[in-house]
């Protein structure tokens, strides 16, 4: 299932304040300088729309919520969001995540990592595309804190059992020994109904249970000491 047109953004409608490019994020990491606080911090990599981010920040408010898209337009639009619903805790960057991750977040910095519906790459040559690859997993174990969560939903049944295995593999990986931590899990996230129609953890979501189509959901958490800059860095 492909994205659909965008409506048009409120001209009127400020972004600066939740709107960043990604080499606008305050170099080193300081998240007083982007948030106005210092606050637990769950990152999504691929907000589409911005229903998660919008839905999440709303719940928590006491924790901050960075979103990170690779299409502009969708990044604004979930910026427009965040604003439109007067939500202070959460921001809106367009750029590759996988750099935010390798590059710039600190470690052992971040409470939740959320990937949602990543594009699968159906192509068997296209496969190393993916943003669940090993150095994007070596990177959530680094920025994740001991006791932190990786959350992981698809409807692509191959991509979620091969990204399961490589978790899996990652525990035996030489390199991980020296962190002396890892990801356990896969622990489960049993589906519940939906009470209204955005009820729902995407819009992707929404489509997909509404074509009753599976998801496959899983939640990994982080086990060990704190990690340092390794090997992978």
């Amino acid at each position: 299932m492909g994205r659909r047109a965008l409506q048009k953004i409120d001209p009127a409608i400020e972004l600066s304040s939740h709107f960043f490019d990604l080499d606008q994020l305050p170099q080193p990491w300081d998240a007083q300088k982007l948030f106005g606080r210092v606050a637990p911090l769950e990152v999504e990599i691929g907000t589409g729309k911005g229903l998660f981010l919008e839905t999440a920040a709303t719940k928590l408010p006491e924790h901050n919520f960075l979103g990170i898209e690779v299409s502009r337009k969708y990044a604004r639009f979930t910026a427009a969001r965040l604003v439109s619903h007067e939500l202070p805790n959460a921001r809106a960057v367009h750029g590759d995540g996988l750099r935010l991750f390798h590059e710039m977040l600190p470690d052992n910095g971040v409470t939740a990592v959320h990937v949602y519906f990543p594009d699968p790459w159906w192509k068997r040559r296209h496969r190393r595309r993916r943003v669940l690859n090993d150095q994007f997993l070596h990177d959530v174990m680094r920025v994740l804190k001991p006791k932190g969560q990786l959350h992981f939903w698809t409807d692509v049944k191959e991509y979620y059992d091969t990204t399961l295995e490589r978790i899996t593999q990652l525990r035996e990986d030489p390199l991980k020994i020296a962190t002396s931590s890892f990801l356990e899990g896969p622990l489960d996230v049993p589906e519940r109904p939906a009470e209204y129609t955005l009820d729902y953890r995407t819009h992707f979501e929404r489509r997909t249970r509404l074509h009753e189509a599976p998801v496959y959901r899983s939640v990994f958490v982080k086990q060990g000491r704190i990690c340092e800059a390794g090997p992978y860095l």
